[in-house]
């Protein structure tokens, strides 16, 4: 049999009364609050006297009257007694009940202040006790939280005022005068303005410019003997052209970098950029002499062998005598630039060139542009022997062995285009150069189009196998057909398609 289930012992605390001052609760943050029931019923307001039983001298009205409920004296004493100590306990209550409310508000605020520093905001050195900060980077890198102090403030009204017309051209005119005279632009006729280059725009300025000019050449050109003037009229507006009009700013511009360019050529006088430099400066100046003398003077005291110096020397002159004498006083301290000569060259006549083609040769004897130009400028007979000795020279040089097939053909030896290319190709193959068949099929095209159709022919039949195999002659060789035809050469078009005729 199962034993009798025995009923749990009920708690005492449940049947015994509360301890004064108690509120459910208390220790887990609960607050305690008061009902009408906890304060007893209201208690009654005090009777006041009648007004109307007392008369206007403050005498008590007539017995009787004013006494509802009619009763004695010393029950009413007692009734006030007892309603006097009730006001006071009611009032200590209330004094108890907002001192114990206020307690329990602040302890409640002390209690969420106590979580939210330990959980919510934990301190700096929290944060670094427990490593959430590693190191000075880490705290270098925590963003600052700005200045918000200015986002609530009302911005003010600001109010702008345009400046004068009259102060801003006052402003410019302090800023302009003469300064220098431009000797490029007294070669022209006059027939330019001469203030169309120019920012002014000041019409008093510029007469008054004039004005200035006008009386420095009276003073200059008077005759002090006679007092005769023999000022120019047709000229005097000619030489307002060459007036420059230029800035403070500007002047000492270019004296600091006159200044630097100055110490560049004294610390580094080898380097050739510096003098170009320099001299470039002076030209940009207006002072056409000085830029010549850095070229040809102090340059080439410093360095003579520079091309680039010659040749920029060169450009500073206007006619091409000038131009040719620079450069020939250049071939005489570097004979072996072909840059030089060909510039001599093409600024010298017919007969000039050949002389001086024969020099070039000379000096520059690895140098095949200058064997062909030769060439080109001598008879028959002479040119023959140009060739010959320029395939002495340069035993590896197709383009020797196209200008002699070209030369028979130009003088009506056709018979003579195909050996001659046949030999040379021969030669270049005993001398260990491989035939390159893209580039022999250029030069078919351009002798094409110098009207040389016997070395075209001629180049296409002796290169046109080198490099392909047999069964891909026909692809390759339709290839170049149509490639040929795109580029208008139609006479190697022809000869392609001839070729490919035993291969169909």
């Amino acid at each position: 049999m199962q034993a009798p289930v025995v009923p749990k012992p009920r708690l005492e605390f449940l049947n015994t009364k509360p301890p004064p001052n108690y509120v459910a609760g208390l220790g887990r943050g609960a607050t305690g609050f008061t009902t009408r029931s906890d304060i007893g019923p209201a208690r009654a307001a005090p009777d006041l006297p009648d007004r109307s039983a007392t008369t206007i001298g403050g005498a008590a009205a007539p017995g009787g009257i004013g006494r509802g409920r009619g009763k004695g004296g010393a029950e009413e004493e007692e009734e006030d007694e007892g309603d006097e100590k009730g006001y006071d306990e009611n009032q200590k209550f209330d004094e108890f009940e907002g001192m114990m409310s206020g307690c329990l508000h602040r302890l409640n605020m002390m209690r969420m202040i106590r979580r939210l520093m330990l959980f919510g905001r934990p301190s700096i050195r929290g944060w670094i006790r427990g490593g959430r900060i590693g190191g000075r980077q880490e705290w270098d890198s925590i963003p600052e939280i700005g200045d918000y102090s200015l986002r609530n403030k009302k911005r003010r009204f600001e109010s702008f005022v345009p400046v004068p017309d009259t102060l801003l051209e006052k402003a410019r005119q302090e800023q302009e005068h003469v300064t220098a005279l431009d000797p490029r632009s007294r070669a022209a006729g006059g027939t330019e303005t001469p203030w169309a280059q120019t920012p002014v725009t000041d019409l008093t300025a510029v007469g008054e410019g004039r004005g200035t000019v006008l009386s420095l050449k009276l003073d200059r050109l008077s005759d002090s003997v006679s007092g005769l003037t023999v000022v120019d009229p047709k000229g005097y507006l000619t030489d307002l052209k060459s007036m420059k009009i230029t800035s403070d700013a500007e002047i000492s511009d270019i004296k600091k970098a006159r200044l630097l360019l100055k110490s560049v050529t004294q610390t580094n006088p080898k380097h050739p950029p510096g003098w170009i430099a320099a001299a470039r400066l002076e030209e940009v100046a207006g002072k056409i002499q000085a830029a010549r003398q850095l070229y040809t003077k102090d340059g080439v005291k410093a360095i003579s062998n520079s091309v680039k110096l010659w040749m920029q020397a060169a450009k500073l002159e206007h006619d091409d005598v000038n131009k040719s004498r620079v450069l020939r006083k250049g071939l005489e301290h570097i004979p072996d630039s072909v840059r030089l000569w060909k510039a001599v060259v093409e600024l010298a006549n017919e007969e000039d060139a050949r002389l001086l083609l024969q020099r070039a040769v000379e000096c520059c004897p690895l140098h095949v542009e200058l064997w062909l130009a030769l060439a080109r400028l001598e008879t028959y007979d002479n040119a023959k022997k140009v060739l010959n000795k320029a395939r002495e020279k340069l035993s590896k040089e197709p383009a020797i062995w196209i200008t002699a097939a070209k030369l028979e053909e130009a003088n009506g030896n056709t018979a003579m285009v195909g050996k001659i290319i046949e030999r040379g190709i021969r030669a270049l193959q005993r001398e260990g150069l491989a035939i390159d068949r893209e580039a022999w099929m250029k030069e078919a095209e351009a002798a094409e189009r110098a009207g040389s159709v016997a070395s075209c022919q001629a180049i296409v039949h002796n290169t046109i196998g080198i490099g392909v195999e047999e069964e891909d002659r026909k692809r390759t060789w339709v290839a170049d057909a149509e490639e040929c035809k795109k580029r208008g050469s139609i006479e190697t078009q022809e000869l392609f398609m001839l070729m490919l005729l035993p291969c169909f």
